[in-house]
């Protein structure tokens, strides 16, 4: 008699350890590199915050692993004749975190409200949309002022996020600090520069995909203590890990590392006409001076130095394996003889100028590599660190001679170029502007057959590289390190990490 109590009590107590173990498995940790900013899709401006939306706030369209757009919200859609109207069907049965059914007014309202909420950082995403119908209950068409081709892309983005009408137009501007949105995980909580708290929406539309019951957020700037928190076990999932930690990570059974080429750049931003400082230096004043600037580099070096390898040199907005890369602008092979000899026809053998940097460690980095290869053709190069949001700042009013600046990238290329090149563009740090190149944007974003838009591409990189108001240098691997126990993670360009299909072993 004894034994089979003692049979029963060992057989519930692994249960009750399995069980616990099973508990202990059901909340997700992940260690973001910076805190996010507003958790508002129509105000957020931060790569960091969409990785927290990709759980909170679905979108009417996503991207798979190939960059093709695929419905979220969306079940279906369709182009007017004239590419002038786009209408979308919306998929049946979704309800928002607060219970409220998501419809075409809904999706009306956020579209509307991406438009004209004061601070909107959609506002320009959206510029072509004029008006939005509802059709019927389930389907929306949207106006355009011209036909748009990247607007897929941009509904796949922060700018398709759908939100509660009921409870933005009660919470106001402070929705951010309360976002009910129609993803797989609602918002418990925020505590600033320490966590943020999401936890599983029963009434999800795909709830079959969600497997895990919460997901913590633990903002860990320093990719050291960030990986020190990983091995540990207090966090299961690091993003962007620090290349130099790669090797060692290789090594460690316990995790598993995955690799993906981002779909944005790294590059130095040029003040060719931000501000009266683009006439008195060098760099800003005279083409030949940048080229000479860009023929100094070693890509290749960089990528090493700064990124222990793991980038991909490229020259343009795009990567040289995204099919809209421009093939007829190969990337430039160093050529300090020819820089020097450019310097002399420029009639500045010894150009000063300042190139502003992010106090991050890989921009510092970037800034140093840049001033050394640099020297070697004759260039000043005078390196000022400066606190990120003030860089932009500086950098919007033109107070920069150039500027180590990254950028996260979009799926279309439009999203890589048109707000940096064109004529008096939000992004247009450079204040870069030629009727030509406003031009050639505005017909490959008119016309939705790709070989045509490859060709504009094709021509824009045959001015825009050649003006230089940015040096483009490489393409970042994302870098994420986890628990060898989570599975069903889906490496997709753009770094977000999406949570539906995600669970531990």
């Amino acid at each position: 008699m004894k034994s089979s109590w003692r049979r029963a009590l060992a057989s519930l107590g692994l249960a009750l350890a399995l069980a616990a173990g099973a508990h202990a498995q059901t909340t997700l940790r992940i260690g973001l590199a910076e805190d996010p900013d507003v958790l508002d899709p129509t105000l957020a401006r931060s790569f960091v915050g969409r990785i927290v939306f990709s759980a909170l706030c679905d979108k009417l369209f996503d991207i798979d692993e190939k960059l093709a757009i695929v419905p979220q919200l969306a079940q279906s859609y369709q182009w007017a004749p004239d590419n002038k109207a786009l209408t979308i069907r919306l998929r049946p049965g979704v309800t928002f975190h607060d219970g409220e059914k998501l419809d075409a007014a809904a999706v009306k309202y956020s579209l509307e409200r991406h438009k004209t909420m004061p601070g909107s950082n959609r506002r320009g995403e959206l510029a072509p949309l004029a008006s939005v119908d509802v059709v019927d209950p389930m389907t929306v068409r949207l106006n355009l002022s011209a036909p748009f081709s990247p607007l897929l892309a941009q509904l796949a983005d922060r700018a398709g996020m759908i939100v509660s009408p009921k409870a933005a137009q009660a919470e106001g501007d402070k929705f951010g600090a309360h976002p009910v949105c129609a993803g797989p995980y609602k918002f418990v909580e925020r505590i600033a520069q320490d966590r943020i708290v999401l936890e599983r929406y029963a009434n999800y539309w795909n709830k079959d995909a969600v497997h895990i019951d919460r997901i913590v957020y633990l903002p860990i700037p320093d990719s050291t203590v960030r990986l020190a928190n990983l091995r540990s076990g207090q966090l299961d999932f690091i993003e962007r890990v620090a290349p130099s930690d790669v090797a060692q990570l290789k090594g460690d059974a316990r995790f598993k590392l995955t690799k993906i080429t981002e779909i944005g750049y790294q590059g130095i931003t040029i003040n060719v006409g931000k501000s009266e400082r683009a006439t008195q230096n060098p760099l800003g004043r005279d083409p030949r001076v940048r080229e000479a600037f860009e023929l100094a580099l070693d890509r290749d070096g960089i990528v090493q130095v700064v990124m222990d390898g793991e980038a991909d040199v490229g020259n343009q907005w795009v990567a040289p394996t995204n099919p809209f890369y421009a093939k007829n602008v190969p990337i430039p092979k160093r050529n300090v003889e020819r820089a020097k000899a450019l310097l002399k026809e420029a009639g500045v053998a010894n150009p000063s100028f300042t190139l502003m940097t992010p106090t991050t460690a890989d921009a510092q980095r970037i800034a140093q590599v840049v001033q050394a290869m640099a020297r070697e053709a004759g260039f000043d190069v005078k390196i000022q660190s400066t606190e990120f949001a003030t860089s932009l700042d500086q950098a919007d009013k033109g107070q920069f001679d150039a500027y180590v600046l990254a950028w996260s990238g979009r799926a279309d290329p439009d999203g890589n170029i048109f707000s940096f090149d064109a004529c008096k563009q939000p992004l247009n740090y450079a204040g870069y502007c030629k009727p030509d190149v406003d031009e050639l944007l505005k017909r490959s974003r008119t016309t939705l057959d790709t070989n045509e838009r490859r060709t504009l591409y094709a021509d824009l990189a045959a001015v825009v590289l050649k003006d230089r108001p940015i040096v483009y240098l490489y393409h970042r691997h994302w870098l994420w390190a986890y628990t060898n126990k989570l599975d069903g993670l889906r490496p997709i360009p753009d770094g977000l990490v999406r949570v539906t299909g995600v669970r531990f072993k």
